[in-house]
């Protein structure tokens, strides 16, 4: 790795306070543009290179089948590191300031319905041990916070606060929010916490969530986990946690909720990123329109 871009990654840990699979899918990405510019033209160094020579490698990305998607990706990696050059002085035009995104298509995100919530916080498979009141607690924190997967299994058992009924998240570049805690909810963390109390070992015990050992539980844990338990009341291809915070959204936008009350709580930056959550809202708006609209009738 050059300096330049182990003085990029730094940028990228110390100022952006990216996690570390961002940092490493961003510098990925930088290291295989480098790795074309080695096989295909020689001579060029980073610092060097001009826009024709960054479009001949989108075209091999897209001969290679490579997907629009990840080759915006790509492309949003290699500018953000010639943002980066250019702040440094080590440049003094970003090759890709004139670059236009290839387009994608719009997937549309199917949010669980109210009734698959509701069927789901029903199941009889929870039994009344530690690994059924936290599994429970697990798909209730989801569903009545919105909250990420990473920010979900790195809960500090601190960050809840029952008298303030509140739990505090820390998202995206270490962004803290606070978000409100309902009666269930509080409810059930309390049932959690003493069987929690009860586990012979904690070897993590600044964590909220635990395995049964003790630990940390792992991302992939958690995935599975909602799968498993989703795939009993629910049809949908996907079932995954980003689904559940994708259902907290869009129940929340159905039932009344303003969008920018709805983007604080999700953590986002703009409202352009919650935007994508109102289809659903939207569909039910048209539902009530058909019914309600004295020309229809």
């Amino acid at each position: 790795m050059d300096s330049n871009i182990k003085a990029y990654q730094d940028y990228l840990i110390k100022e952006k306070n990216y996690s570390p699979l961002t940092v490493q899918a961003y510098i990925a990405d930088v290291l295989s543009f480098q790795q074309y510019l080695q096989d295909s033209h020689e001579t060029i160094l980073m610092e060097e290179v001009i826009y024709s020579q960054i479009r001949s490698w989108i075209v091999v990305l897209v001969e290679n089948n490579i997907s629009n998607t990840s080759i915006n990706r790509k492309i949003s990696s290699l500018k953000s590191f010639y943002k980066f050059l250019l702040k440094c002085k080590q440049i003094s035009v970003n090759p890709l300031l004139k670059h236009k995104s290839l387009k994608t298509a719009k997937k549309v995100q199917i949010p669980f319905s109210e009734k698959e919530l509701q069927d789901v916080f029903e199941l009889n498979s929870y039994p009344n041990d530690f690994e059924g009141i936290r599994n429970q607690l697990i798909i209730e924190l989801f569903y009545t916070t919105g909250m990420r997967r990473a920010e979900m299994i790195n809960l500090s058992i601190t960050n809840v606060d029952l008298l303030q009924k509140t739990i505090k998240v820390i998202g995206k570049r270490n962004k803290e929010r606070i978000i409100p805690l309902l009666d269930c909810t509080i409810r059930l963390i309390e049932l959690y916490k003493e069987q929690r109390n009860h586990l012979e070992v904690i070897s993590n015990n600044e964590m909220l969530i635990l395995s049964k050992t003790g630990n940390k539980v792992s991302e992939s844990f958690v995935y599975r986990l909602i799968n498993e338990y989703f795939s009993t009341v629910s049809q949908k291809t996907k079932k995954s946690p980003h689904v559940l915070r994708h259902s907290f959204a869009t129940h929340l936008l159905n039932n009344g909720a303003d969008l920018n009350s709805v983007k604080e709580l999700l953590g986002h930056a703009s409202l352009s990123s919650t935007q994508i959550y109102t289809h659903s809202s939207l569909a039910e708006l048209k539902k009530v329109y058909q019914e309600a609209h004295p020309r229809n009738k």
